[in-house]
């Protein structure tokens, strides 16, 4: 015997209430019946939205800056911090036609993300010190074929005229640092 965990095994005999199965039936009806009366936890989706807590981590933006410009400078920090690689982008240099576009002189000619690979976990947020890359509330739009899952500067970027509000994403965020 390597160890004193051993258990003697006995082959106890069954009684006759044990062989008919009665007990065990009578407690699976029982626990199905409590579950009929409980409150429901499904929702009707379209009808009733779920509410998120105010850290919930949805589809990740691409924040202009006060004169709609990208505040993204291909630094390359948020694909280097992603622990699933899901980040990829080329950097390009900004010509004088692109100064309304482009805040600095350094831009993300490409910009994707593969939405199937991200975990959602933040850390590119956190590592981008431009603070233009931010993961919003809204959900991931549903798709049928995995290539619409990599996300371009199409999807990424906010458009001028309608600009995500995400002061409640920076206030949880920020929130919690200085607490050691």
């Amino acid at each position: 015997m390597l160890t004193n965990r051993s258990k003697q095994v006995v082959n106890k005999k069954m009684t006759f209430m044990e062989r008919i199965y009665l007990p065990a039936i009578l407690k699976g009806l029982w626990i199905t019946l409590s579950h009929l009366f409980k409150k429901k936890v499904s929702l009707n989706y379209p009808e009733v939205k779920r509410t998120y807590s105010p850290v919930y981590r949805g589809q990740h933006v691409l924040k202009r800056d006060e004169q709609g410009r990208e505040r993204c400078t291909a630094c390359g920090l948020c694909a280097v911090a992603c622990p699933a690689e899901a980040i990829t982008m080329v950097a390009a240099e900004r010509t004088d036609e692109d100064k309304m576009n482009y805040r600095e002189e350094k831009y993300a000619a490409v910009y994707e993300i593969n939405m199937l690979r991200c975990i959602f976990c933040g850390l590119c947020e956190e590592a981008c010190p431009k603070e233009a890359i931010f993961l919003t509330d809204r959900l991931v739009n549903v798709e049928d074929n995995r290539g619409s899952f990599i996300y371009g500067k199409d999807k990424l970027v906010e458009s001028r005229e309608n600009p995500i509000d995400i002061s409640k994403r920076q206030v949880w965020s920020f929130a919690g640092e200085g607490k050691a």
